[in-house]
C-alpha cells in the first residue's frame, strides 16, 4: 500500500502539475508566464484534486488516515470523528481548487487557503516524532506545494498578475 500511496501523492502533488505546466507552456510556444502556470496547475492538482480525494477518503474511510498515516487507534471514535471532519474541510478546499480551472479568479484565493493549510500541516508534521513513510511523504509534499504556492501568491500580488 505504501508504494501506491507514494505514486498517488507524488503523481498529484508533483508529476501532474509539472506535466501540465510544461504541456501548456509548450502549447503556447513558450509564451506563457511560468509562475502563473505553476499557480494554476498546482492549485488544480495539489489543492484541488489531491485535497478532494483526501477528503473523500477521510470522510468515508477515516480509519485509513487515523491508522495508516497518523498512527492513531482506529477504535477511538473521537479520533475518527476529527479525521472525518477534516475530510469535509478537504472536500471544500479541493472543490474550490478544481473549480478554479473553470473560474480563474479563484486561483489566488485557492492558493492562499490551500497553500496555508498544506504549509501549516507540513510544519505540524515535522514536529511529530516517529513519522512513518506515508507521513514523511505527506509532510514533504505539503511543504513543497506550500513553497510553490507562496511564490505564486507573492508574485501574483506584487505584479498584479492573475487579478492578484
Amino acid at each position: 500500500m505504501s508504494a501506491m500511496y507514494l505514486v498517488m501523492i507524488l503523481g498529484l502533488m508533483v508529476v501532474a502539475p509539472v506535466v501540465s505546466i510544461v504541456s501548456e507552456y509548450a502549447a503556447g510556444g513558450g509564451a506563457g508566464d511560468v509562475l502563473l502556470l505553476a499557480g494554476k496547475w498546482f492549485v488544480f492538482w495539489a489543492v484541488g484534486v489531491r485535497l478532494f480525494t483526501a477528503g473523500l477518503s477521510q470522510a468515508f474511510r477515516p480509519e485509513f488516515t487515523a491508522g495508516n498515516i497518523l498512527g492513531a487507534k482506529t477504535t477511538d471514535r473521537s479520533v475518527l470523528q476529527i479525521v472525518q471532519e477534516l475530510g469535509f474541510a478537504n472536500l471544500g478546499f479541493g472543490l474550490i481548487g478544481i473549480l478554479s480551472l473553470l473560474l480563474p479568479t479563484w486561483i489566488v484565493p485557492a492558493a492562499v487557503a490551500g497553500g496555508l493549510f498544506l504549509g501549516l500541516a507540513g510544519i505540524r508534521h515535522i514536529a511529530k516524532p516517529g513519522k512513518n513513510t506515508k507521513e514523511w511523504i505527506a509532510t514533504l509534499t505539503d511543504l513543497l506545494v506550500f513553497v510553490v504556492l507562496l511564490a505564486f501568491v507573492v508574485y501574483a500580488w506584487t505584479t498584479g498578475a492573475a487579478g492578484g
